[in-house]
Order: C-alpha cells, then structure tokens, then sequence
C-alpha cells in the first residue's frame, strides 16, 4: 500500500538558531570573496565525518569558486561528528594548524551542548581567515553559492 504521508525532515536547529548561523554566514561573507556552507544531517554515512564533507563539498559544486576559496563546516548531531572542509585555495593559505582549531572550538561548543553558537563562532573565525586571505571586493565579488544550511537526512 502506497502511503500519502511523507516522513517529516528532521528538525536540528529552532528558528533563532537557523537565523543565528545564517546571519553568521552573511556577515563573514561581507568582508571576502570566500563563501561558507554549513551542512547538517542526522548521521554521518562514513566513520570519518572528512570523507562524509569532501564528498558533500564535491556533490554541492563547492569546488566551483572563481578562487578555490569554499569551505564547509559539517555536522552529524546524532552520532556526534563533525568537519571542517577548505578548498585548496584556503586551507594551504590558513594552514593545517588553524582548521584543526577550528574543529576543537567547535567540539568545545558542542560538549556544552551550544551547537548554533558553536557553529556561528566557527563561521566567524573561518570568515577572517578568509577576508585576511581573501578580501572583499566590490568591483568583482558576487556570492557564488547560497547561504542557507543544507539539511541532509
């Protein structure tokens, strides 16, 4: 029997958490060329939650920018993972050193179960990095990929 009744997308964020990693998107995108994507899903289909945001990073054409400078900050809330993927633009400019700390801030957040502010905090620090790197521009630069979180299942 066919069933007329579809399975309700999980929630992850409230509203003003949605909006809160948004506008922190929106604001770190205004000082640079960079874009920022937040990707959220309930699992990580891989043990390695790298691998699950490379390949999400590649099915997303976030590799698309004028200036390799895309980065993804992914989250599996229910089996507790998380990544942060750079294009190779940023990620040699930033250095190893600098994602590694990025992904302990995060986890700082998320042990305190502050998951929104851990990634909004996240965003921000990738967005300097980017405006240090990658300056805004107002002549050239155009928002090449959406801000909005991508929700996975």
């Amino acid at each position: 029997m066919l069933s007329i009744f579809k399975k309700k997308p999980p929630q992850f964020f409230t509203a003003d958490e949605q909006q809160l990693i948004v506008h922190a998107v929106q604001q770190a995108e205004k000082q640079t060329s960079g874009e920022i994507r937040v990707y959220a899903e309930s699992h990580c289909e891989y043990m390695d939650a790298l691998d699950r945001a490379k390949e999400i990073f590649n099915n997303i054409h976030m590799e698309a920018t004028g200036q390799r400078n895309a980065v993804l900050v992914y989250v599996a809330l229910k089996d507790r993972q998380l990544a942060v993927y750079a294009d190779e633009g940023i990620y040699t400019k930033a250095g190893k050193d600098f994602w590694n700390n990025a992904v302990k801030k995060m986890l700082a957040h998320f042990n305190k179960q502050n998951y929104a502010a851990g990634i909004a905090t996240v965003v921000n620090e990738i967005g300097e990095a980017l405006a240090f790197h990658f300056p805004y521009d107002g002549a050239t630069d155009k928002n090449e990929l959406p801000d909005d979180i991508v929700f996975g299942k």
